[in-house]
């Protein structure tokens, strides 16, 4: 089977002398696995589309049955040159990688969550890092996969940040008062808790939800269980 698709890779390893391998998200197809032969040769042509971040639409082979398929040819659509330049931009942009290739199934397709992906990598190519992206962008892909809480505020957030941050473009999320940075802190607590629960081992790129007021969170939560959020 042979088609074209527009991808975003996840992460990628090399693979023998001269051959890589990546994961990737696709448009159309979900997540895959996918080879480039001999794209670490210094004439290859095709080892931009190969890089982490990268967007493109690629053309695909995969042969019946098989698991991993082939890129045979493609146009790079963005390196995202932006978030390569700024330290802070590829630690985001590897979290929001991580979260796809370890909560996103196989050859499952949702143009959601492509669309979600792709809206994160164009903010962050564009704009300053704001740090409510980080929860606000898991908070997202939840909702995708069917463990969202968009109509159900938890831990007494507010109500208007808690609809800002599952609706408002990454762009113009923004914090509306002091107590926001207690939210905020919430908010990452309760992706943590989600994580603790459906992940086997923890993401490298946790520290994105790390807590800047962890001394007045704990004392607030102390006495909360939160297993009937994700009831």
């Amino acid at each position: 089977m042979e088609f074209t698709d527009d991808i975003i890779v996840l992460l990628r390893q090399n693979f023998r002398e001269r051959d890589r391998m990546i994961c990737v998200y696709s448009l159309n197809h979900g997540r895959m696995a996918l080879r480039l032969p001999g794209v670490n040769r210094n004439d290859s042509k095709l080892k931009a589309i190969s890089e982490p971040f990268a967007s493109s639409c690629a053309r695909i082979y995969i042969r019946r049955n098989a698991s991993v398929g082939c890129i045979t040819g493609g146009k790079l659509k963005s390196i995202y040159t932006n978030i390569r330049q700024d330290i802070k931009k590829m630690e985001m942009a590897s979290y929001f990688c991580e979260l796809f290739y370890r909560l996103t199934p196989l050859a499952n397709p949702n143009p959601a969550k492509f669309e979600l992906l792709q809206s994160a990598m164009n903010t962050l190519e564009n704009y300053p890092v704001n740090q409510i992206i980080a929860p606000a962008f898991l908070l997202r892909l939840m909702q995708e996969s069917g463990f969202g809480l968009k109509d159900k505020p938890v831990l007494s957030i507010n109500e208007q940040l808690w609809n800002n941050v599952h609706n408002v473009p990454f762009n113009n999320l923004a914090f509306l008062s002091d107590t926001d940075v207690l939210d905020l802190n919430k908010m990452r607590y309760v992706c943590q808790r989600f994580l603790n629960r459906y992940l086997s081992y923890p993401l490298h790129t946790i520290k994105q939800l790390e807590l800047t007021t962890a001394t007045q969170l704990e004392e607030e939560l102390k006495e909360i269980a939160l297993e009937p959020v994700f009831s």
